[in-house]
């Protein structure tokens, strides 16, 4: 990609996140150029990374060989219409929620569209993004997105587009759902008179090592889970009591709840 210039659309977190992973992998700062209509962004990106950010759109964009779209869902077609003369002949990643494909063909009039759907993890290379590409998207070309969101963490291939609707539930939104927890966590710590930092502390480390655990065994979660539910035990009472609460339902209705959520944005902002 040393190569190659790269256009974002939007200059947030995200963009900022595979930015300056691709400049740690050897990419120049010349070799990006951002459209950020707020000024303090803009000058933010400029300082932290030295590539061009413009207020809007221009003929440079046509030198792009791909485009990153990564705004919020509602102000999509805001930010589309000003920038489509220049960016037909690119290939196009969506880091937008809810956004469909067709959509992005529409708005760009490139059929070579891939949609991803990140997690906030990427902000420190630990995240999983799971990929969709439209049928005009080559081999070669899916290998350039791989290589392009690398520094952000893993990256997981779906065969169908509705199936990012899931992954957003799942992966997406998964991290708030974390720190739903660990805040619940912490709360419980202070009731038993440890400090709330000392909670957060404790609850981190543990789920972190738990996450490790898992991702390095090849037994199952509930595999793993049985294995420290000794009956009449600590865990054993925690678990029964979730349980009792209906939990592991009230989480399920939730992840549901984001998937629902994904597929109305589609058709509110697509």
């Amino acid at each position: 990609m040393n190569a190659e210039t790269i256009a974002f659309i939007g200059g947030g977190n995200m963009a900022s996140a595979i930015i300056g992973g691709l400049l740690r992998a050897g990419m120049k700062p010349a070799q990006f150029i951002v459209v950020e209509p707020y000024a303090p962004q803009r000058e933010k990106l400029v300082g932290q990374f030295g590539v061009a950010a413009l207020a809007a759109g221009d003929a440079s964009l046509a030198g792009a060989s791909c485009v990153v779209w990564a705004v919020k869902p509602q102000l999509f077609g805001a930010a589309a219409e000003p920038v489509k003369a220049w960016v037909g002949g690119a290939l196009h990643l969506s880091v937008m929620a809810g956004i469909r494909s067709e959509s992005l063909v529409a708005a760009t009039g490139s059929e070579r569209v891939v949609r991803s759907m990140p997690n906030t993890p990427a902000l420190i290379g630990k995240g999983i993004a799971g990929l969709y590409a439209r049928s005009a998207v080559s081999a070669q070309e899916r290998a350039t997105i791989e290589r392009l969101l690398a520094p952000t963490g893993q990256s997981l291939w779906v065969e169908h587009e509705d199936d990012l609707d899931a992954v957003t539930a799942l992966s997406g939104s998964g991290p708030a759902y974390f720190f739903f927890f660990v805040e619940a966590m912490m709360a419980a710590a202070v009731d038993m008179g440890l400090t709330a930092d000392q909670g957060k502390r404790l609850a981190l480390a543990t789920c972190a090592g738990a996450a490790a655990l898992g991702l390095g065994s090849d037994e199952s979660p509930a595999t793993l889970r049985e294995r420290v539910t000794s009956k009449g035990g600590t865990t054993h009472a925690a678990i029964t009591s979730m349980q009792a609460d209906g939990v592991d339902a009230a989480i399920q209705r939730a992840v549901l709840a984001a998937q629902k959520r994904a597929t109305e944005l589609g058709k509110e902002f697509g």
